[in-house]
């Protein structure tokens, strides 16, 4: 099967992470994901969470590093890889019914996205926390 490539931005302030719920009438709808969106042909990472972070939250994205991490959906192409994203400007929810910064400690009590579950239970297991960034 061919997988479908999807950046899952992860953006952290102050140890606390971005995340969005999806509208109802979408996939997974009314679940808790981290923003982002699927590469289009071609496009780059950074390129895709340029284009994607416009469109979902109104800001600027100025930097992306390499996956931490990369699960396939389950019964579905897509490929979602995790991404630490730095970003400038102020969330808005333009394309999500509502936006949250939590902690990390947080995360699994929101009735998250079945790939975000595994990220953050990826998070919780290791180290790789140190190694994010954290926005403007």
């Amino acid at each position: 099967m061919t997988h479908t490539r999807v950046l899952a931005a992860i953006v952290c302030r102050e140890s606390k992470y971005l995340v969005c719920q999806r509208p109802a009438h979408k996939r997974h709808g009314s679940l808790w994901e981290f923003p982002g969106g699927k590469l289009e042909k071609g496009e780059s990472l950074l390129e895709a969470a340029r284009r994607e972070l416009t469109e979902e939250l109104g800001v600027e994205t100025l930097s992306v590093g390499s996956p931490l991490f990369s699960t396939a959906d389950p019964g579905s192409e897509f490929l979602i890889e995790f991404v630490p994203t730095v970003i400038d400007g102020d969330p808005q929810g333009l394309e999500h019914s509502a936006l949250k910064w939590l902690c990390l400690e947080d995360l699994p009590s929101l009735d998250l996205a079945p790939s975000d579950r595994r990220f953050v239970e990826f998070l919780l297991a290791t180290d790789v926390r140190e190694q994010l960034p954290s926005a403007l």
